[in-house]
C-alpha cells in the first residue's frame, strides 16, 4: 500500500493517498518504547473486501465479516512496517456499532425484523470470540463497547469497527 506518512513529535500518522478525511493508522510513541495503535474505523464490508481485493461483500455476515477487519488491520500493520501480526498487539478497546437489520422491513414484519435483530447479535458475538480464539489464543481480551443503531454514516453498513492496541517491546 502507498503510505503518506506524517510524524509530528511522539504521534505518526499512516493514512492512504486516497483517503483525505482520516488516518488509516495513528500511532503514539510512550515513554517506555511501547507504540499504542489507533486502528480506522471501518463500516460495513465494503472496506475491507476491497482492501483484499475480493469482488463480493458480505453484509450482515458476521462469519466473514469480522475476519475480514482484522485481517485488514493486520495488513496495514504488515506495509506500515509497524509489526508482522496482529497477535503481537494487545487491543485494549473494540469498538463495535452494529446497524439494525436492513431487512424484513420492522413496520411490515415485526417479528421477523425481531428474528433478524437477535440472530445478528448472536452471530456477531460468536464470529468475535471465535476469532479471537483462533487468530490470538495467546492474548488477552479487550474492553468491548458495542451499541447498536438504526442507521450508521454508510447506509448500506451493518456494522462499524475502531480499536486501540498496543505494541509493546520486548523485555529482556
Amino acid at each position: 500500500m502507498d503510505w503518506e506518512i506524517k510524524k509530528r513529535g511522539r504521534v505518526t500518522y499512516y493514512r492512504k493517498k486516497s483517503n483525505d478525511v482520516f488516518s488509516d493508522l495513528v500511532v503514539e510513541e510512550l515513554d517506555n518504547g511501547d507504540l499504542k495503535i489507533r486502528f480506522v474505523g471501518m463500516t460495513g464490508a465494503l472496506a475491507a473486501t476491497n482492501e483484499l481485493g475480493l469482488d463480493d461483500v458480505a453484509k450482515m455476515n458476521p462469519e466473514r465479516e469480522i475476519p475480514l477487519i482484522f485481517d485488514t488491520w493486520e495488513m496495514y500493520l504488515q506495509e506500515a512496517k509497524i509489526c508482522q501480526s496482529l497477535a503481537e498487539v494487545d487491543f485494549l478497546e473494540v469498538h463495535s456499532f452494529g446497524a439494525a437489520p436492513k431487512a424484513p422491513n420492522s413496520l411490515v414484519d415485526p417479528e421477523g425484523y425481531a428474528a433478524e435483530k437477535k440472530r445478528i447479535r448472536a452471530e456477531y458475538a460468536e464470529a468475535y470470540a471465535r476469532y479471537w480464539k483462533e487468530k490470538m489464543p495467546d492474548n488477552g481480551l479487550p474492553v468491548r463497547f458495542t451499541v447498536y443503531l438504526e442507521e450508521l454514516p454508510d447506509r448500506d453498513a451493518s456494522y462499524e469497527f475502531g480499536a486501540v492496541g498496543l505494541l509493546q517491546k520486548p523485555t529482556d
